[in-house]
């Protein structure tokens, strides 16, 4: 089972482990690990409240800046053939390829 959890703008993985009848939740798109758990959904929210505000809390102790949502920009590489098919999907569809690609990202993400 994995599911999500969102809060102040921070995602987390939510995993089920059933040998240890614990949900396990760690938060994602940020370098630091924060990692937080409970036997209920209602414990393992509290749990991922306290572990952002925790985390929050240590960054304005240390005076770190915390990690925040990402620019939107993105850069990869992909062959030639798919950029050119690419290309050309988002032409049929009258939109730029940037905007083609948020589209497919968007519908694949959601």
């Amino acid at each position: 089972m994995n599911k999500t959890m969102t809060y102040k703008g921070y995602a987390a993985r939510i995993d089920y482990d059933d040998e240890d009848a614990l949900f396990v939740g760690h938060v994602a798109g940020i370098r630091d690990r924060i990692g937080f758990h409970a036997e209920t959904v209602g414990g393992l929210r509290t749990a991922f409240h306290e572990a952002v505000e925790d985390y929050l809390a240590t960054c304005a102790t240390i005076g770190k800046e915390p990690q925040k949502a990402y620019s939107g920009k993105m850069m990869f590489r992909v062959s030639p053939e798919l950029h050119r098919k690419a290309v050309i999907a988002a032409e049929l569809e009258g939109k730029s390829l940037n905007q083609w690609a948020e589209d497919v990202l968007s519908r694949a993400t959601a």
